[in-house]
């Protein structure tokens, strides 16, 4: 029974190194969204075709593991650079057999987003606004991005959900058209 204590108290440690470590490198934790946020992004994809779902930060796998079960005839592309989170992610991955998920232990911003359709994220200000200085300098064929809390700066959304929490929290869909830039 000691080794098993031992084991979980490591795994703890770990973890908690991992979090803090990424934490202060990136200047935000790896935080879940909200189950209700998760399903509301999930039912805006919807609206989004068949094209490949990347997820920017996509912590612990709670949005990307339903999004690969629910299209598993769609490309989905994880990037995470939290040790544990990432880890989580890949092991879940493998327990559901999810041969449509691609996660990768990579910093999206350095990341080719190129192929993506639809990208989803729950970023910062901050991250959001690098987000669309990636987007606006690369020639992709990005058609939706959905964000939790956080909005494009110079864009505006086709759709804006206010959520029925104690935050009043946004979820926003954007629409880009590549053809006219």
């Amino acid at each position: 029974m000691l080794i098993f204590e031992i084991v979980i108290l490591a795994l703890t440690v770990l973890t908690g190194v991992s979090i803090v470590w990424s934490t202060l490198i990136l200047g935000i934790s790896p935080m879940p969204s909200s189950k209700k946020a998760r399903q509301t992004m999930l039912e805006l994809t919807d609206e989004t075709g068949t094209g490949p779902i990347f997820e920017l930060g996509s912590g612990w796998g709670n949005l990307l593991i339903p999004l690969a079960k629910k299209y598993p005839q769609r490309k989905i592309v994880g990037y995470e650079l939290s040790l544990m989170p990432w880890l989580t992610s890949i092991l879940l991955k493998k327990a559901f057999g999810l041969k449509n998920l691609q996660v990768y232990r990579q910093n999206f911003m350095r990341a080719d987003l190129s192929d993506a359709s639809v990208i989803f994220c729950y970023l910062f200000p901050g991250g959001m606004l690098g987000v669309e200085n990636k987007l606006n300098a690369e020639k992709g064929q990005l058609e939706y991005l959905i964000s939790n809390s956080f909005a494009l700066p110079s864009h505006k959304p086709i759709k804006t959900v206010q959520l029925n929490d104690i935050y009043k929290s946004l979820v926003y869909l954007y629409e880009f058209n590549r053809t006219d830039k």
